[in-house]
């Protein structure tokens, strides 16, 4: 691979550990655009502060890297496996990280925004101040998170696994909990006038107690529960 520019931008490059590796040798972080970094293992790098856009990440393997204040914008990321590595501060937007895992990673303060995770692992994460908005978490592992007074708008946690969860004071906009699993979740303060509640079990009815309803939604759970409305 040539010389990286001096702005230090890699556009249409495909990029393994060797070349990644070089340019994180340097220390200064790195702008790839349109690169290829598919099924490359980049385990355990220091890549704090690059930013990813457009990238191709299928399969790429950063468990373990140092990813702090690291961006990533419109990358499709499937089956990334990010387990482990320290994404404090990163900034997710318009991306594909469906079935990546991020089991074990530090993801304080970070966000994400108008991003598919389906079916993604966020198993035991450092989560404090973690930040969703337009996100799609359909079959997502999420247990003991805590989204305690958050305002969640637009997040669809359809059949994800929330056992745990602390909803306490948090407020669903235009949300979807539909088949979730919500053993021992906490919902109490809670508004979930914005949220999809189909599928609710008759064994996770009182999991709401304390939460706010709307009369729909109300008619809608009773009915789904076997009972009829007049």
């Amino acid at each position: 691979m040539s010389a990286p520019p001096s702005d230090r931008t890699i556009t249409g490059a495909s990029l393994g550990l060797a070349e990644i590796d070089a340019l994180a040798a340097i220390r200064t972080p790195a702008r790839l655009i349109d690169c290829d970094l598919e099924e490359a293992d980049l385990s355990g790098l220091d890549l704090s502060g690059w930013s990813f856009e457009r990238c191709h990440m299928r399969r790429t393997r950063l468990n373990g890297a140092k990813l702090e204040r690291s961006t990533w914008t419109s990358c499709r990321a499937a089956f990334i496996d990010l387990s482990g590595a320290d994404l404090s501060e990163s900034g997710f937007r318009s991306g594909d990280f469906n079935n990546a895992s991020f089991r074990h990673a530090t993801l304080t303060a970070a966000s994400f925004q108008g991003c598919k995770l389906t079916g993604a692992d966020l198993s035991e994460a450092r989560t404090m101040d973690l930040r969703f908005e337009e996100v799609l978490l359909i079959n997502a592992k999420l247990p003991a998170f805590s989204f305690r007074g958050m305002k969640l708008r637009k997040i669809d946690f359809a059949q994800a696994d929330l056992r745990k969860c602390d909803f306490r004071q948090t407020v669903f906009e235009d949300g979807s909990l539909r088949d979730a699993i919500l053993h021992g979740s906490r919902f109490e303060g809670a508004d979930l006038r914005g949220a999809d509640l189909g599928g609710l079990r008759l064994t996770d009815a009182s999991l709401f107690r304390g939460a706010t309803i709307s009369r729909e939604q109300a008619g809608d759970l009773l009915a789904e529960l076997g009972l009829k409305v007049r």
